[in-house]
């Protein structure tokens, strides 16, 4: 299996942690050719997309170190043609540029993609989880998305609740999410002005959601493939910060799904695969769904030393077995037979 990672810089890879790292240390073990490459490589010549690659060189002894793979994997760079990979994995950080997805556009029929590129245009903002049709709020927390200040404004005033969440559109890894309080009515317009009008010449969307019950505890992080829970943890927030996210401090726990978890998980579970969404991580809190990250969703270190798993392994297997799947199709296509079939009709 050819596969190529279209991700951050190699040198920004941080061993002890990431998960990317561990997907690609699985595919090499596995005897799988591995291409890394940036969205900045990106290019098209003669109608044909390629990219420039970095391919990773085999060694006769894979070491088990991810520190140590890290440092001493060699590549060779090529100007590799994208249609001829089984699969190409999106691991960037978030924002997602969407000149990769034109750019994917010409292949994404011929190489399985994940996640899907329609699936990334339409789920790789936080509009993708407020949108999602849930009217008595079982699953989703009540949420609001605008630019407007004082429609924002009034939705607070109107809000039973004292508190609410208030996040950017783009933000990740918990930038930017504050708790805002009733109280504090005489700062929020500021706030809100700082937020929707921090570039000059553009407004951006700022999202106001539910306070929900148990937030100052954290939440739970669930790692889905092809729509099913494949590993979580819980959690927890620094004292006096809001965000429990890891890159801004958060601490890891042991975390076992609960029953409404596992429900959560399945309707949800339904319609990612439904917009080709295979891999992602989902944000809970109290069994609310906060948010769904399609990008470059990690946590599969904590997720495996906490468990005593390599969730990297499911990762594989399930992409071997729809490569497989995939091609038993193309073999299974035979030209002729649909002429046969066109000749006897006529």
């Amino acid at each position: 299996m050819k596969i190529c990672f279209i991700m951050y810089p190699w040198k920004k890879v941080n061993p002890t942690q990431d998960s990317t790292l561990r997907i690609i240390h699985e595919s090499v073990k596995r005897g799988h050719e591995v291409s890394i490459t940036q969205p900045s490589s990106l290019t098209i010549r003669n109608s044909i997309t390629l990219s420039f690659c970095k391919k990773i060189k085999l060694k006769e002894k894979l070491t088990h170190s991810m520190k140590s793979f890290h440092k001493t994997v060699q590549f060779e760079s090529d100007m590799i043609e994208l249609s001829t990979f089984d699969v190409i994995f999106m691991r960037d950080n978030p924002p997602l540029d969407s000149l990769v997805l034109n750019f994917l556009d010409s292949i994404k029929d011929d190489v399985f993609i994940i996640n899907a590129i329609d699936g990334l245009r339409e789920a790789n903002n936080k509009i993708y989880t407020a949108s999602y049709y849930d009217p008595d709020h079982e699953f989703i927390p009540a949420t609001h998305v605008s630019k407007n200040i004082d429609y924002l404004l009034r939705i607070i005033e109107e809000s039973d609740q004292e508190k609410m969440i208030m996040k950017p559109l783009d933000g990740y890894g918990g930038s930017g999410v504050i708790v805002i309080e009733k109280s504090a009515m005489q700062n929020i317009r500021s706030l809100l002005d700082f937020y929707i009008n921090r570039e000059k010449g553009q407004s951006n969307y700022v999202i106001l959601q539910e306070f929900i019950e148990g937030a100052e505890e954290g939440d739970v992080r669930v790692l889905m493939l092809n729509g099913k829970p494949i590993g979580a943890l819980r959690r927890r927030p620094t004292k006096g910060d809001v965000r429990s996210n890891i890159s801004v401090g958060g601490t890891v726990e042991k975390y076992k799904l609960t029953k409404k978890d596992k429900l959560l998980c399945t309707k949800i579970g339904e319609k990612l695969v439904r917009d080709g969404i295979y891999f992602a991580g989902l944000d809970i809190i109290n069994g609310k769904l906060v948010e769904v990250n399609v990008i470059s969703p990690g946590t599969i270190t904590d997720i495996n030393k906490l468990n005593k798993v390599k969730v990297q392994e499911k990762i594989l297997t399930y992409l071997e077995t729809v490569v497989k799947e995939r091609n038993k199709l193309k073999l299974d296509f035979r030209p002729e037979i649909l002429l046969e079939n066109a000749e006897t009709q006529n």
